[in-house]
């Protein structure tokens, strides 16, 4: 269902129900959630990798039999809380967290990748929110959605239900890449070893700000920033960094 592996600093998420186009069931989704949890609160790790098995990245929620695994309204409505709760520690996931859309994103599955930090997509890929189709609004999404999109450009994909290919989906800042499908993976894995090679104790600090001041008017936001740079330069890390720079050599992250 989910299978996860370590390679150094980076821990790869697979989706592994390509029988189901790894659509989204309450299983899927906690798997999804704890495995992301540990990667975020083990301070060695410095990407992850969020891919899927088969042709499809991933169907969104899984409307089959056994979709909804919960007992009465009440269950099923803290089911889909987790799913919020999913989307939520991608957007603020404190390490850089990379999707590699091999194929298509569909509903929760275009909320998954559009709640990551980069975004690597096949050329034939596309994302679409085609919830209205089947008398739904895609509630959960919309507001991950909407912190990646233009106004219009959002009414559009929500509204009229349509697969947004992968270079849209480029031109509208859903994705930073568009290459052939066979280099997905790779591609994405080098955008990960890319930002693993920096200061993990830094990018943490970074990303956790830049989720903090997301929402607060600019005064505030600069104010928070002002003391996040205090901090950043009282940091081994920083004084290895700028040590490395003086004598142009290659730092030696310490993670502190």
């Amino acid at each position: 269902m989910l299978k996860t592996t370590r390679d150094g600093p980076l821990v790869h998420l697979v989706l592994a129900r390509p029988e189901r186009r790894n659509a989204l069931s309450p299983a899927l989704v906690a798997a999804l959630l704890d495995g992301l949890d540990a990667a975020c609160a083990d301070p060695a790790v410095g990407a992850v990798v969020l891919s899927a098995e088969g042709e499809h990245f991933c169907a969104g929620g899984d409307l089959g039999p056994g979709g909804m695994a919960g007992d009465g309204l009440l269950d099923q409505h803290r089911e889909r809380g987790v799913f919020a709760t999913l989307l939520q520690r991608l957007v603020q996931a404190p390490v850089p967290v990379v999707a590699a859309v091999q194929g298509d994103a569909l509903g929760g599955g275009a909320g998954l990748v559009a709640a990551c930090h980069l975004v690597v997509m096949a050329d034939g890929a596309r994302l679409s929110t085609p919830e209205l189709k089947v008398g739904l609004f895609p509630w959960m999404i919309a507001p991950v959605l909407a912190r990646k999109l233009p106004r219009n450009a959002l009414h559009e994909l929500v509204l009229c239900g349509g697969r947004l290919d992968a270079e849209r989906a480029l031109a509208w800042g859903l994705a930073n890449r568009v290459v052939p499908r066979a280099q997905v993976l790779d591609v994405a894995t080098a955008l990960a070893r890319d930002a693993a090679a920096h200061s993990p104790a830094i990018v943490r600090l970074g990303l956790s700000a830049l989720a903090a001041v997301d929402d607060l008017p600019l005064p505030a936001a600069l104010r928070h920033m002002h003391g996040q740079l205090s901090l950043n330069l009282l940091t081994e890390d920083a004084a290895e960094g700028i040590s490395a720079f003086l004598a142009r050599r290659p730092p030696t992250w310490k993670g502190r």
